[in-house]
C-alpha cells in the first residue's frame, strides 16, 4: 500500500531481457536501506526488489505488468519516480494506493499556468475507471487531484514542487502515463453494476 507522495526519483541504469520478463536495474539515494523482497512503487506499479547493490538495486516486472503500464518503454537513463510502502504511522499526505496500475493513458494538452502545470490526460473508457472534479487520481505514482472530468479524460493541476521533484517535468504530448484509479471509485462503481444487473 502507498500514498502517492513520491519520495525520490531513480534512474534506470540497465534493462535486461529474461525470457518473458524484464530485469530492470535502478540507482537511487536510499537503495542501501531497501530489503530483498520489499515492495516499491516505480511509477506507480508495486515491483519487487530482487538484488541489491547500492547504489543500485533490481526489480523484475513479468510479461502482464509490461502489457498493462509504460515499463515497456523504459531505457537505460529513464527516470523513475519512486515511493516505499506505506508504514502505518504517521500522517496520511496523499491517498490510498495500491500500486496496481489500472491502465496507461496519454497526455493530450500540457499547460504552463505561470505558477503551476495544468496536464490533460486522455484513456480509452470504461465503465469501472472514472474520475469525479475534486477525486484522486494516481498518475505515474504521484497522488493528484482531479481539477476537470470529462468521459474520457480528465485533467490536473500540478504545483512546482511536484513537477520539478518528479519525473513529470519530462512529460511531452503524446507520453504514455500509468493511471491507477481511486480504489473508493472502483468499489462503488462494481456495486453499482451489481445492482443495474439484480433489477
Amino acid at each position: 500500500m502507498f500514498t502517492g507522495i513520491v519520495e525520490a526519483t531513480g534512474k534506470v541504469q540497465n534493462v535486461e531481457k529474461n525470457g518473458t520478463n524484464v530485469d530492470f536495474t535502478l540507482e537511487c539515494n536510499f537503495a542501501n536501506e531497501l530489503k530483498i523482497d520489499q515492495s516499491l512503487a516505480h511509477n506507480g506499479c508495486c515491483l519487487t526488489v530482487v538484488e541489491i547493490n547500492a547504489p543500485q538495486y533490481k526489480v523484475t516486472a513479468i510479461d502482464e505488468t509490461l502489457e498493462k503500464t509504460n515499463l515497456g518503454n523504459w531505457s537505460v537513463g529513464t527516470e523513475v519516480n519512486l515511493e516505499r510502502c506505506l508504514k502505518f504511522e504517521g500522517r496520511l499526505d496523499g491517498h490510498l494506493v495500491q500500486g496496481h496500475v489500472d491502465k496507461t493513458g496519454k497526455v493530450a494538452k500540457i499547460e504552463d499556468m505561470d505558477g503551476s502545470f495544468y496536464v490533460t490526460i486522455s484513456y480509452d473508457e470504461e465503465i469501472n475507471y472514472t474520475t469525479v472534479p475534486q477525486g484522486s487520481i494516481t498518475v505515474n505514482g504521484i497522488s493528484l487531484t482531479v481539477a476537470d472530468s470529462q468521459p474520457n479524460q480528465f485533467s490536473v493541476a500540478i504545483i512546482p514542487y511536484t513537477w520539478e521533484f518528479t519525473n513529470m517535468k519530462h512529460i511531452n504530448v503524446g507520453d504514455v502515463v500509468n493511471l491507477e484509479f481511486d480504489i473508493i471509485g472502483k468499489y462503488i462503481s462494481k456495486l453499482m453494476q451489481k445492482q443495474n444487473v439484480i433489477k
